[in-house]
């Protein structure tokens, strides 16, 4: 199959910006209380299942992944960049790192618990979205979670994508109620969603959300 062109255009864009882009970003969580804040609800009912790893898709340089580890998680961190992987595993070579696609994960049907997808949608077209949503629902175990993070775009535009100029590759904001629609075609059950306003050195309001692959 051929590989779709934004494809190849993200992963040349990343290995390219990849050192200069783990410098600026640092451990940018440390200022983020509500977003820790959900991922810490995330492992917490991940925990609850026992039912397998976690992955973090579009792990960048791996620093979400170790505080996925931290939150005692045995999760693991894949990447379309092959540099942002030699990063990810200098920076913590106790932790697995793969190179890999979330449009095609090499990942078993129902092998994982859960699954992180933070801010690794945004350079996804709209029309591929729904075929990636599906690919994450097929990799989670049965009562597995997900949670997604994402820049927002206005839900009273009726737009369910707006396109913008991401510092790396262009990107996509996205309407919260338009994507929670795609993740329930997709065949999750929302858990909760959070939209936050920008802080002083953020540009746009950011939307979460967290779904559950139904247990039946």
């Amino acid at each position: 199959m051929t590989e779709a062109s934004y494809l190849s255009t993200t992963r040349t864009a990343y290995d390219a910006a990849a050192v200069r882009y783990a410098e600026q970003v640092g451990d940018h969580l440390v200022d983020l209380p509500l977003d820790r804040a959900l991922i810490a609800a995330f492992a917490e009912l991940v925990r609850a299942t026992d039912a397998g790893p976690v992955a973090d898709l579009g792990c960048g340089p791996g620093r979400v992944t170790a505080h996925l580890h931290s939150l005692g998680l045995p999760a693991f961190g894949v990447d379309l960049s092959p540099t942002m992987i030699d990063l990810a595993r200098q920076a913590h070579p106790d932790l697995r790192f793969e190179v890999g696609s979330m449009t095609d994960l090499d990942i078993g049907d129902g092998t994982l618990a859960g699954v992180l997808a933070w801010y690794s949608i945004i350079h996804t077209p709209p029309e591929e979205l729904p075929a990636v949503l599906t690919e994450l629902h097929r990799v989670l175990a049965p009562g597995g979670h997900l949670l997604v993070a994402f820049f927002q775009a206005d839900d009273e535009s009726g737009v369910l994508a707006e396109p913008f100029d991401h510092r790396v590759t262009p990107g996509y904001r996205w309407s919260v109620d338009g994507f929670a629609e795609l993740l329930h075609k997709a065949g999750f059950t929302e858990s909760a969603r959070l939209r936050r306003e920008p802080n002083e050195t953020e540009r746009f309001p950011r939307g979460h959300l967290l779904v559950r692959k139904p247990a039946g």
